[in-house]
């Protein structure tokens, strides 16, 4: 039997290039949309994996690269105009008669977030849901196990393992097993059209457990520091993160620390039902991260580490205020974070389930 064609954006990025890694082995025909070609683009070629290099705000060029294909990952861009983007790719998508997207989306999707990428995803949600014909997933992590692992340099080479979100508790999950869902979406989309899955790690944990994983894996003690959001803002500017990022992950933060992440209990079986197999442990991924290059205990990342850690009071840190004004972002009248939010509430109430079809409550239109 023929397999049909997908088509994967953000083919080089983290769950993006999991995914074409995934879907290779299993023999399926791929076209891997990327920004730009470079190494990691060239690298996908030499596997015979097709690429193609699109403007994924342009609709003109997203039909091109879709034509041929019959199921699409779609991965929102990481931008201040995502939802033009997501805009382009649904126009697109539907003159090429797609058989089926899988989306990625977020846990705190809501209308009414004062992050723009957050408002921006639950316009998507709608919007994809809304193509007639056309299979949609949502698959909708919460915290990547990436978001805290970014520390573990620290962690390895400092013995501090940084942390932000207070005694909030989550249940990090890796790119790898968000890839693996993904994928069986991909090969049986008639399975899983309507519904949205939420993938979790097997276990919450506070940032406190996590320094504890972190020591085990490192092979000696690992102290948590809490640190002030402030500070982290210099840590950002100094690491050149974009501030879009930031600008949202400041109020991921305040949503951990309140139990967005714990709400009603935190932690799915989705992994293992749609793959088969369970969720990775949080010290199995850092296992991963502790062996990257930017980790590993030499002498010369140590005094790397030291050096930055004591350079870092002297950088500015962002003025996301002011950073968001500038990009003249639209606010909603009465922004909430989304576990403050009752419709939020309702919307996600279940979704801890595997079987949770994406029913978004309607607009209350005239409230």
């Amino acid at each position: 039997m023929k397999l049909p064609k997908i088509l994967v954006t953000g083919a080089t990025g983290k769950t993006g290039a999991a995914v074409v890694e995934q879907l290779h082995a299993r023999g399926y025909p791929l076209r891997a949309v990327v920004h730009r070609q470079d190494a990691r683009s060239t690298a996908l070629e030499r596997r015979g994996i097709e690429t193609v290099v699109a403007d994924m705000f342009d609709p003109d060029q997203m039909l091109a690269a879709l034509r041929g294909t019959q199921r699409a990952y779609y991965l929102p861009m990481f931008h201040t105009h995502m939802i033009q983007a997501g805009v382009a790719f649904a126009v697109a998508a539907r003159e090429a008669r797609l058989e089926a997207i899988v989306q990625m989306g977020q846990w705190l999707s809501h209308r009414a977030h004062p992050a723009i990428m957050t408002r921006q995803t639950w316009l998507l949600d709608r919007l994809f849901a809304d193509l007639r014909g056309i299979s949609h997933t949502i698959v909708n992590p919460g915290m990547f196990a990436n978001n805290f692992l970014r520390v573990m340099d620290f962690a390895a080479l400092l013995g501090i393992f940084p942390v932000l979100t207070g005694n909030g508790r989550a249940a990090p999950v890796s790119n790898e097993d968000i890839a693996r869902v993904i994928t069986a979406v991909l090969e049986s989309p008639e399975r899983h059209g309507g519904m949205s899955y939420r993938p979790t790690g097997p276990r919450l944990l506070s940032g406190h457990d996590m320094a504890k994983v972190a020591a085990t894996v490192v092979g000696h003690r690992v102290v948590p520091v809490s640190l002030p959001f402030w500070m982290f803002r210099k840590v950002a500017r100094q690491q050149q993160i974009n501030p879009l990022e930031i600008s949202g992950f400041r109020f991921y933060v305040e949503e951990m620390k309140r139990g967005a992440f714990e709400f009603e209990g935190g932690v799915t079986d989705v992994v293992q039902d749609l793959t088969g197999a369970p969720a990775e442990s949080f010290e199995t991924i850092a296992r991963r991260y502790a062996a990257l290059p930017f980790a590993r205990q030499t002498l010369a990342n140590r005094l790397k580490a030291f050096a930055s850690f004591n350079l870092t009071p002297f950088y500015r840190g962002y003025d996301l205020d002011r950073w968001d004004r500038d990009k003249g972002f639209p606010m909603p009248p009465n922004p909430s974070l989304s576990i403050d939010d009752e419709r939020w509430r309702a919307e996600h109430s279940g979704q801890n389930l595997r079987q949770t079809p994406f029913s978004p409550a309607p607009l209350a239109l005239g409230a």
